[in-house]
């Protein structure tokens, strides 16, 4: 049984960087994704790492200015570093586990990831 929590959420200037965690428990060959959700909009995928390998995906919207790891220790916290940010990026920020495969998919989608965590707010203004 997988479990969730993120944390480190919070208002942040336009160009600034913030970062968040999603404290995970019960997973190891999973892929692990990050998600956003701003109000009156679908749940966007934005980046992913294969727990496994250590291997890193973006979506275009973040490339280059957000960062996905985990502790390879234990790999038992997920990170996103978000620099440059932007009014554009303020949402809800989930973390989300789904099987290995998920990962290889050009552009994961919500329905793919069956377990959750509650959400963290992100406001960048």
């Amino acid at each position: 049984h997988v479990q969730l929590v993120e944390s480190g959420g919070g208002l942040v200037q336009p160009g600034g960087s913030l970062g968040l965690s999603c404290a995970a428990s019960g997973y190891s060959r999973f892929c692990m994704g990050w998600f956003r959700q701003a109000p009156g909009k679908e749940r966007e995928w934005i980046a992913a790492i294969y727990a496994a390998g250590g291997s890193t995906f973006y979506a275009d919207s973040v490339k280059g200015r957000f960062i996905i790891s985990q502790d390879n220790a234990e790999r038992r916290t997920l990170y996103l570093q978000m620099n440059s940010l932007k009014n554009a990026d303020t949402a809800t920020y989930y973390c989300a586990a789904a099987r290995w495969g998920v990962c290889l998919e050009p552009v994961p989608v919500a329905p793919d990831f069956p377990y959750w965590g509650q959400g963290t707010q992100v406001t960048v203004s």
